[in-house]
This record gives structure tokens, C-alpha cells and sequence, in this order.
């Protein structure tokens, strides 16, 4: 910390101040030490601005502060020197018939000490003061002040908001912003945001059901009448909530059996277009609610993590092995070291059938994690991990990098997270900083900052913690969910884009979708994003696919594959705006030059032919029909592809180059 004025202490030159015994009669703090004796009779401070209510509280200690600038203060009953008591302190604004807390802390220093920060306005009068609720002895405590930043979130309160359930940011009246939805007893309290960032409040009414969302949360549009539906998970059992056909009520479908739920997931298991439900199990195999595409399912246990006791945790679903379908990892958690806490991964094989690749992929840990961050931290088109321990007691925080052949590598030494000593139940990935990179956030109030290098930085938000993630005012930039508040991101001059998905072929989100966006900086020349519904342990975050960009400030091409294997193109979009895309818009659109690529003959019986003066590598074909069925998929490594197969119509051929791009065009088959 920045001093800008500290005085020297030496064991002649503390201030001689005493506690004043009254709020009414309190004299202003001296910057650097001052004295605290407690005197019988003294005001006890009220409001108490922290938790505990056990030990009896007699006496009081009264201070004040003021500045004529904005600085940050910081307030410790442990300087350097001086002996440790255990201590409480309060830091009030308003006037002594009417105190109002800002800040407080019991325990935060060395030996249960206190150490307080707080933002001093300028020309604000601020109280502080002590109670003894745990020692009535003299003590000191020192006062600093260092220069004010402005943190990067900012806390914004929300009114209406109570409930004491997982809370989801998704949309939720079709209109693609992200919205709050906080699930109740009878009723689902839905806070709609307008254009201009501001929020409407709808109280909806929504079926009472035994299992209510105290573990998890997740959302998607399971029966695809355009309003999206919510997934409880309770420690008893699992809830589908499903919208009516104007979101103004939900209907509760129930699981059969009892589910010590954990992470809840919306996912399309076998890939029929409808979303299904996964039910991470703590206690038996794995369920899932598999959609029947009739507003109903099929409830089936076992297939997709079956240790017999469960300790199944934090499910993310991602398409680790770039195939194209969403595989599944389960951050596992078991005390004592029970191999039922052992990592798993499970590759999609196609059709619904999974194969448990977790000792081959070199993901078999036993870190004792609730979740994992899943991203592609070095933007070389593979997704990597951050296992995110929750306790020391079997390892630490493991980064492991995609090697790109269906394996992982433990790349955590040097990376910053061998150092990085919080921990907690939630890891998630997102770009906070808008600057071409995923960031990871986790324990405490920390974010790690992606260097663009495999590094990360630790730097403390002050008092944001993880919660769910969307843009909440509309602006591009990432805020944070935190109960009733919004800590709103207070943003920088880093450009964005947002993509908005709307499945025809596939489910109604895009869920499961990849999208890749290309650019020619130097920063960052491609980045990936997996749709998701549910990452992290329990909160349910947007379902917009969101890219912070940098100083990039022109995309080259977004790439959207679709579930179904249709692939959308886009060139050159606008950024810093919301880009809609509805699965095969692009399909009809001949994208590709003539100056790049030469498509011939065309119309064509037997073998097309390609040719560019650029210089591109053809890795890969795809054949479509103009309704947007995928025809035909081959690895290319001539300049030729055989369509004899091909019945006599209309195609579009798109060919993808070694860097991940696609080029494509209209051609007739004779």
C-alpha cells in the first residue's frame, strides 16, 4: 500500500490520544497510532457492523475521520510493534441519532485482530469505533491512508431481492439481455433488464415443489417454446421448471426418486436437437432427464459416472477433443482421500454413450475440488483446465494445458496458481477484462488476470466474489451477480463482442455449440468459446457467448458449429455490438472471393476443384443441402473432393484451412 502519510513510530512517539466515551463527544483519529482505553459507562456502538451476537458488549471506544479528497483508509488493531488483542471495530456515516454502517471487521488481522479499508469521501464525517466483545484492555490501532483506485466493480443494490436460493443471470423474456431470476416458495422473482440498464421487477407464479434449488441452478429452453426453463438441484431431489408459452407462469416436473443433487446442467446427451437434464449425484451414479421432445423425459440413472458412492460435484460439460459434441468433467470431492473423489472425464462418443478416458487423458486427480474452470487460456483453439481445490488436504490448484491429442499436462509450476493460496467451492473462466484472454476466478475476492502467456495475476476485486456471471447494463463488459447487488464492471477502453445463438436444427440456445472468432492482431489471432448451461459449482450464468477483443479492433470471421454440424460464417462483424446468428442464416450466402479460392468445375458431376493464389492449407470439407443439413464431412489433402455421391441439386461447400477458418460456396451437382 501507497502511504501518504504515516508517523514514525517509536516507542516515545505514539500519539497521545484517548477514546472518547460517546459518539457525541469522539475527536478525530491521528494519522499513524493511536491509543484505545476503555472506560466504564462509554456508549456502546450501535448498529454492530458485523456478525456476533454471543458475548455481552459493555463498553465503547469513539473515534472520527474525515479527508477533503477521496482516499482509501485502512484501519488496524495490528501495527507492527505493538502487542495483538483481539478486537472489534465499527465504521459508521450519518450523525450519532442515526448511525449507518460502512464497514467493519473482527478478526481479519494476526492473533484475531482487526483490519478494515474502506473508501472516505471527501468532506464525509466518519465514526469508528470499538466495543469490547472480546478483550476490555488498552490496545492501539493505526490509521493509514493511500491514494484512491476506483475498483473494477462496483456495487449496485437491488431491490426486491430475498431469496435464499441459488440465483440465476440468464435471458428470460426472449429478447437475448441478461436477466435475473431468483427462485421462491410458489413463485419465481424475475427482474427484466430495459435497454438502458435498468431493471423491471415480475413476481411469477410458479408451482410449489419439494426441491428447491439449494445446491444448483441451471437454465435452457427443454422444450423449445422460446422462454427458458429452469433446473433445480436440492440435496433431496431435481426440479424441471418449465415456462408457459409467455414465461408468465412454470409448471414443476419432478424426479422419481430422491437425488442428493449437485451441479445441474441443461445439455443435448444424444444430440437430437432437444435439451436434456444431468443431475450431478453426491451419493450414487449420475442421473439424467432425457428428453422425450415432448415437454416430458425419461429418468435414467448410471452411464455417465457411475462410482457406486457418487462424490460427484461439479459437472462441466466441453468439447475437449474438438469432435464437435460436448464431453463431460466431473470435478469429484470425498474426504479422507476415498478414491470416489477421484477426477473424471468422460468422452462423448456419439448417440448418447460415454467412455470414462479419465487415467489416459491424465485428468484422473484426487484434489479435493467442487469445480473446474474449463477455457482456452493460451487462445490455441483446445480447451484447457484449471482444477480449483477447495481444501489443501489432497493437493492445490492444478493448471493443466490441452496437448491437443486428447491428453492434459500439468503446466501449474510458474503459471501463478502454485502460489495462489485461496480456495473455494467455485472456478469459473471468463474474460473480465475484455482483453483477449479468459481470466479465472475462484477463491476469495481474487480474480487471476490472464497475462496471455500461461501466467496468471492475482489481483483482489475488494468485494466481489464469484456469483452469476452476464452483462447486466448492457455495456460489453462482465459483471457479477452478488446476492442483492450487482458488482457492475466498471469497464476500459477494450473493445468486445457479444453472439446471440438461436438453434433451428439443434436446441433452442445453441447449448453445446463452439464458437470461434478470427482475427490478424498481435495479441490474439483466434479464440473459443463452448455454450454452457451451469459452470462452476452451483450459479447459473448467461447463455450469450461473450468475447472480450483488446485493442483488436476488426474481427475477420466468427465460426459457429452447431450441435447439429451445421456451420454459420460470418465476415468482418461490427464489434462493441450484440451479433444475432440463427443456426444455417448463412448457409445461402456465398462468402468466398473469387480472388481467394476457384471453385470449378460448377456445376459439377463427378470431382470439384480448388485453387487460390493465397497462401492456405485445406484441412477439412463439408457438404450441406440448402436446408441446412450436413450432407458429407472428409479430411482434404489434395486440391480435389469427389461428389459423385451427390444427388442432383443445390450444395454449399465449405472448406476449412489449417488455421481454423472457412471459406464456402454455392455449387450445382448435375
Amino acid at each position: 500500500m501507497k502511504k501518504i502519510f504515516t508517523l514514525l513510530i517509536t516507542g516515545l512517539g505514539i500519539v497521545n490520544l484517548t477514546a472518547q466515551n460517546t459518539c457525541a463527544t469522539a475527536q478525530p483519529a491521528t494519522i499513524g497510532i493511536n491509543n484505545v482505553s476503555y472506560a466504564d459507562g462509554s456508549e456502546v456502538p450501535l448498529p454492530i457492523c458485523i456478525g456476533g451476537t454471543n458475548n455481552e458488549v459493555t463498553k465503547g471506544a469513539w473515534y472520527t475521520y474525515s479527508s477533503t479528497e477521496i482516499l482509501n483508509i485502512t484501519i488496524s488493531t495490528d501495527p507492527e510493534g505493538f502487542p495483538i488483542l483481539d478486537t472489534r471495530v465499527h465504521i459508521y456515516t450519518g450523525d450519532c441519532d442515526n448511525l449507518i454502517c460502512e464497514a467493519g471487521d473482527d478478526d481479519s488481522g494476526e492473533g484475531y485482530s482487526s483490519v478494515v479499508e474502506f473508501t472516505a469521501q471527501p468532506d464525509v464525517l466518519y465514526y469508528i469505533s470499538f466495543d469490547n466483545y472480546w478483550d476490555s484492555n488498552d490496545f492501539v490501532f493505526e490509521v493509514e491512508e493511500s491514494e484512491y483506485i476506483a475498483p473494477m466493480f462496483e456495487a449496485v443494490s437491488l431491490e426486491g431481492i430475498t431469496g435464499q436460493y441459488i440465483m440465476c443471470v440468464a435471458d428470460m423474456n426472449g429478447d437475448y439481455l441478461d436477466d435475473i431470476a431468483v427462485p421462491g416458495s410458489g413463485s419465481i422473482t424475475m427482474l427484466y433488464q430495459n435497454t438502458d440498464g435498468t431493471f423491471n421487477g415480475n413476481l411469477v407464479g410458479a408451482d410449489n415443489t419439494p426441491y428447491m434449488p439449494g445446491w444448483s441452478l441451471a437454465a435452457g429452453d427443454y422444450d423449445g417454446n422460446g422462454y427458458n426453463d429452469l433446473l433445480y438441484g436440492s440435496g433431496s431431489g431435481a426440479t424441471i421448471m418449465l415456462a408457459n408459452e409467455d414465461g408468465s407462469a412454470y409448471t414443476a416436473m419432478i424426479s422419481p426418486q430422491s437425488i442428493f443433487s449437485q451441479r445441474t446442467n441443461f445439455v443435448d446427451l444424444n444430440n437430437d436437437g432437444n435439451l436434456d437434464a444431468f443431475v450431478c449425484h453426491d451419493v450414487e451414479p449420475n442421473v439424467y432427464f432425457l428428453n422425450d421432445g415432448d415437454s416430458s423425459f425419461e429418468f435414467i440413472q448410471g452411464g455417465i459416472g457411475d462410482y457406486i458412492t457418487g462424490g460427484n460435484y461439479g459437472s462441466i460439460w466441453v468439447d475437449y477433443d474438438n469432435d464437435g459434441d460436448p464431453d463431460l468433467f466431473i470435478a469429484k470431492c470425498r474426504g479422507g482421500g476415498d478414491d470416489a473423489g477421484i477426477n473424471e472425464l468422460h468422452r462423448n462418443d456419439g448417440d448418447g454413450v460415454f467412455t470414462n478416458v479419465s487415467i489416459e487423458a491424465g485428468m484422473a486427480d484426487i484434489v479435493q475440488t467442487w469445480s473446474t474452470a474449463f477455457g482456452d487460456f493460451d487462445n490455441d483453439g483446445d480447451m484447457d483446465a484449471m482444477v480449483g481445490a477447495n481444501s489443501t488436504s489432497h493437493g492445490t490448484h492444478k493448471l493443466m494445458i490441452n496437448n491437443n491429442d486428447g491428453t492434459f499436462s500439468d503446466s501449474t509450476e510458474g503459471s501463478g496458481f502454485d502460489t495462489f493460496n485461496q480456495y473455494g467451492r467455485e472456478h469459473i473462466t471468463h474474460d473480465f477484462n475484455n482483453d483477449g484472454f479468459l481470466d479465472v476466478m475462484g477463491g476469495g475476492t481474487f480474480i487471476m488476470f490472464n497475462n496471455g502467456d500461461m501466467t496468471f495475476t492475482p489481483v483482489n476485486t475488494g468485494s466481489a466474489v464469484v456469483g452469476a456471471i452476464g452483462d447486466l447494463n448492457d455495456d460489453g463488459f462482465l459483471d457479477i451477480l452478488n446476492g442483492n447487488k450487482i458488482m457492475m464492471n466498471g469497464g476500459n477502453d477494450n473493445n468486445w463482442l457479444k453472439i446471440h445463438l438461436e438453434g433451428t436444427d439443434s436446441n433452442k440456445n445453441g447449448i453445446g455449440a463452439r464458437v470461434e472468432i478470427y482475427g490478424s492482431g498481435d495479441v490474439w489471432q483466434k479464440q473459443i468459446r463452448d455454450v454452457r448451461s451451469g459452470d462452476g459449482f452451483r450459479y447459473m450464468s448467461s447463455l450469450n457467448t461473450h468475447f472480450g477483443l483488446g485493442q483488436t479492433d476488426e474481427i475477420d470471421q466468427v465460426v459457429i458449429k452447431w450441435p447439429s454440424g451445421i456451420i454459420d460464417i460470418i465476415e468482418n462483424p461490427t464489434i462493441n455490438e450484440s451479433l444475432m446468428v440463427v443456426e444455417g442464416s448463412t448457409l445461402g450466402i456465398n462468402n468466398v472471393s473469387s480472388t481467394i479460392f476457384n471453385i470449378y468445375p460448377n456445376p459439377v458431376k463427378d470431382v470439384i476443384q480448388f485453387s487460390t493464389n493465397e497462401n492456405i492449407s485445406i484441412t477439412n470439407a463439408y457438404v450441406y443441402d440448402i436446408s441446412g443439413r450436413l450432407i458429407t464431412t472428409q479430411a482434404v489433402s489434395t486440391t480435389s473432393i469427389p461428389v459423385q455421391h451427390l444427388s442432383a441439386g443445390t450444395y454449399i461447400l465449405i472448406l476449412k484451412d489449417a488455421s481454423g477458418k472457412h471459406y464456402s460456396s454455392k455449387i450445382v451437382k448435375e
